[in-house]
């Protein structure tokens, strides 16, 4: 998976502002609570940012959504990196 660059983040997004995160993968080990997890600590907040979740018919496979306040296209990225190194992982949206 490729990232966005900082001038494609800041052409799209005004920041500080919401930026939406949704993460495919697959339901074994947690998978929900392990991005909801990611996010809260490289945000270093207190509680979970809010978040949505649907699981596929087949229950093999979960998307989470994640709409956190960002302050930086660098804080979006450094997100996006914590995300992609998690197991599971399919899609990053």
């Amino acid at each position: 998976m490729s990232l966005p660059s900082v001038e494609a983040l800041m052409a799209r997004h005004t920041f500080p502002g919401p930026f939406t995160f949704k993460v495919i993968g697959r339901t074994d080990g947690n998978f929900t609570a392990r991005v909801v997890a990611e996010v809260r600590n490289e945000l270093q907040l207190e509680i979970d940012t809010p978040y949505r979740f649907s699981s596929a018919r087949n229950g093999a496979h979960v998307s989470v959504t994640l709409d956190p306040e960002c302050d930086s296209p660098q804080q979006v990225l450094a997100i996006y990196s914590r995300l992609m190194g998690l197991d599971g992982v399919i899609m990053l949206l």
